[in-house]
């Protein structure tokens, strides 16, 4: 009989199975343990910790820019999403230190090769968002309130508080025995 860590592991990684659990296992071992430890190492002060997950991070965020364009196409591959996870476990892995390798034999070249475009293409990128921030600065404050109050609305019917202004919900859909004490109440008052 099979321990429920095997049977977990085995639905994870069974070729013939959803790639749901597998992709949802790649956002968790990609993103989520790494925003923790990220976040450990930025409270602890730890140096070296904080350059290893700096260097993850450019390492993640390389792959995510590449896979933006080929993930339709890889996804069709057979076990794609199984090597994703591999590849993204061996990024963290400090015995393999992924990151730190794929950082100074492949990013860090093709940077320092590229240097001055891309800091042109980023200060070319940083002026167009600026002047399209400072253009639009009365509709991004609108769209500002509007969320502020679809926040507001959504956060109250979570709470169970009505808006200002608004009727509760008609009770039609609630038990016929409480809608006839509610009705008996209303004509005691």
């Amino acid at each position: 009989m099979a321990l429920p860590s095997e049977v977990g592991l085995r639905v994870l990684l069974c070729p013939l199975g959803s790639n749901v659990l597998v992709r949802t296992a790649c956002c968790s071992v990609g993103i989520a343990l790494p925003v923790y430890s990220t976040f450990k190492a930025i409270e602890t002060k730890d140096q070296a910790e904080q350059q290893r997950w700096l260097l993850y991070w450019a390492a993640y965020g390389s792959f995510s820019i590449a896979e933006v364009f080929s993930d339709k196409i890889l996804s069709w591959v057979p076990l794609y999403y199984h090597v994703k996870f591999a590849f993204l476990v061996w990024l963290q892995l400090p015995s393999s230190n992924g990151a730190k390798h794929l950082y100074t034999s492949l990013l860090r070249p093709f940077f320092l090769r590229h240097q001055a475009r891309l800091d042109q293409a980023v200060d070319f990128i940083y002026g167009q968002m600026s002047k399209f921030i400072s253009s639009h600065q009365g509709d991004l404050q609108f769209a500002r309130v509007l969320f502020m109050k679809v926040l507001a609305a959504a956060s109250g019917v979570v709470k169970g508080v009505v808006p200002h202004g608004q009727r509760q919900a008609s009770p039609a859909i609630e038990d016929p025995a409480k809608q006839t004490q509610d009705s008996e109440s209303e004509k005691d008052e």
